[in-house]
């Protein structure tokens, strides 16, 4: 069993909506997450989902990467995937949410902000369900693909590593990353961890092919 998993392929994180958190070229990996799940069996999408009322927001760009002192919510950041507004929804092309196998929603608690779609929490107690759905499904190899590299992809793909005997594989052209050093740490992090670097969709498929039981 195949599953692709999109990872906040949301707008916020795009150039569309400059005032929330932008990457660079964060609006044209479309193309790749959808030529990803053609290769597999099902797909899942995960997407931040943000109270207008989280506690660790901040005012302006300059006062982001601040201590929270919350236990869940590490660091400030503007406001950015409030539910209901733009920024929350799914890039252009993407399916519907109601069209994926499975879907997770994360920080919707004021007092949560996770970086991975497979827990609600920093300490990874409080789980999204994805893993146990994986597990009931009898994922073989996950594909992944998202944003933003060096934060909410880096953090899903080295929980999914801990979690499961599954291969991981991660779509390079299917993910942009905030900045090049902490881009360059996280795929150094993935590889050493078990991760599978792929530069995109095709050279998944030959890979799948070549590696097929």
């Amino acid at each position: 069993m195949i599953v692709s998993l999109d990872i906040d392929a949301q707008k916020t994180f795009t150039p569309l909506c400059p005032n929330e958190l932008p990457v660079q070229e964060g609006d044209q990996i479309v193309a790749e997450l959808n030529a990803q799940a053609a290769l597999a069996d099902l797909r899942v999408m995960s997407k931040d989902a943000h109270s207008p009322q989280a506690r660790w927001l901040c005012a302006k760009p300059e006062d982001m990467y601040q201590p929270t002192g919350l236990p869940n919510a590490d660091i400030t950041w503007v406001a950015h995937a409030i539910v209901g507004s733009k920024g929350f929804e799914l890039l252009d092309g993407l399916p519907e949410s109601t069209e994926y196998d499975y879907c997770v929603w994360k920080g919707v608690d004021p007092e949560l902000h996770p970086y991975g779609a497979c827990y609600h929490d920093l300490t990874e107690k409080l789980s999204t369900g994805l893993i146990e759905w994986l597990q009931a499904k009898s994922a073989k190899t996950l594909i992944v693909g998202g944003l933003a590299t060096d934060y909410c992809v880096k953090t899903t793909v080295l929980q999914l590593l801990k979690a499961g005997k599954w291969q991981v594989i991660v779509n390079q052209a299917a993910c942009r990353g905030i900045a090049p050093e902490t881009i360059e740490q996280a795929w150094q992090q993935m590889r050493e961890q078990g991760a599978i670097i792929l530069d995109n969709a095709k050279a998944i498929a030959e890979y799948l092919k070549s590696n097929a039981a």
